[in-house]
């Protein structure tokens, strides 16, 4: 019983973050913005919306573990197992873009985390500085990208059309199923792991980050079997920036997210040993080839054996 709440609070939480992205987008294109920036902003968001939730809900019932684990493991499987199933399908290739913003914005955030969590806590004025880095990062692509006049795809011009209405009403159905979802998700996933012993730590770098991570999976091998690669790397780098300013930090606002040794001495320092090893996978000929990607699929494998 418990595993088919588990598996229908997940199947709520992603179908919510599909809603609120369709309804938010509707929304996006209906006041002009172009498909680059709701790309990077709302769809970037929206695809980190389960993420959000879930820590939310589990730092304000005090499942500290869970709240940081889902972000921490999601960010892990983003690089490892997202990024290798990604590149195993068809190779990735890089624009040198994405090495001077996508990846250093990554690096430098995964360091401020982990800095910030160091005393044991992430207080709400750390939580604070997170988000305005978050805003801050936001603002410089909309700086970016908005002044930029491109053609309308027909996907948008098909967004445009859609009744005000419409567009609400999936943003609502989104919110509404992240809420439930999550709630559903969390309540479940603790219960797990008091049935056979795990740490809730295990759990919530497991299970629910992988679980949160769906959209970021479907979206990247998508992209892959289409061979727009460059929107599968940009979708994993992205959604690692959202994961650290945005999760983290509005969670920390709403809730003091307290830190374990237990991820100060191993799952921070995978994070961020697997975010510097992604460098020099990214830089050699500006490409991921299948061979790197098994290669980030089986560290993956590594650090799951390891932490079981």
């Amino acid at each position: 019983m418990v595993y088919g709440l588990l598996i229908l609070g997940l199947l709520i939480l992603l179908a919510g973050g599909k809603y609120l992205v369709d309804g938010a987008s509707a929304l996006a294109a209906r006041f002009g913005l172009s498909a680059g920036l709701i790309g990077l902003t709302v769809v970037a968001f929206g695809t980190s919306a389960p993420e959000l939730l879930v820590s939310i809900n589990a730092a304000l019932k005090g499942n500290s573990d869970i709240a940081i684990g889902n972000v921490i493991g999601s960010n892990i499987s983003n690089i490892t197992l997202v990024l290798g199933i990604s590149a195993i399908l068809y190779p990735i290739s890089i624009y040198r873009s994405v090495l001077k913003l996508d990846y250093l914005a990554t690096l430098v955030s995964s360091l401020l985390f982990y800095l910030l969590a160091l005393n044991g806590v992430i207080s709400r004025l750390e939580g604070g500085i997170l988000f305005a880095l978050m805003l801050a990062l936001n603002f410089y692509f909309f700086k970016k990208l908005s002044g930029k006049e491109t053609e309308d795809s027909e996907e948008q011009q098909i967004l445009k059309k859609q009744p005000l209405w419409k567009a609400v009403g999936l943003l609502v159905i989104g919110v509404g199923g992240l809420y439930y979802g999550s709630d559903l998700f969390v309540d479940n996933a603790v219960e797990i792991s008091e049935i056979f012993g795990v740490s809730e730590r295990v759990i919530g770098v497991t299970v629910i980050a992988v679980g949160t991570s769906l959209p970021e999976l479907v979206t990247s091998v998508i992209a892959a079997i289409k061979k727009e690669t460059d929107i599968a790397i940009g979708n994993i780098l992205g959604s690692n920036i959202m994961n650290i300013l945005s999760i983290i930090g509005i969670t920390a606002m709403i809730n003091p997210i307290a830190v374990s040794e237990a991820f100060l001495n191993q799952d921070f320092l995978w994070m961020l040993g697997f975010t510097v090893l992604l460098f020099p996978i990214l830089r050699t000929k500006l490409r991921i080839s299948r061979w790197e990607g098994l290669i980030l699929f089986l560290f993956y494998c590594v650090y799951i054996y390891t932490i079981l």
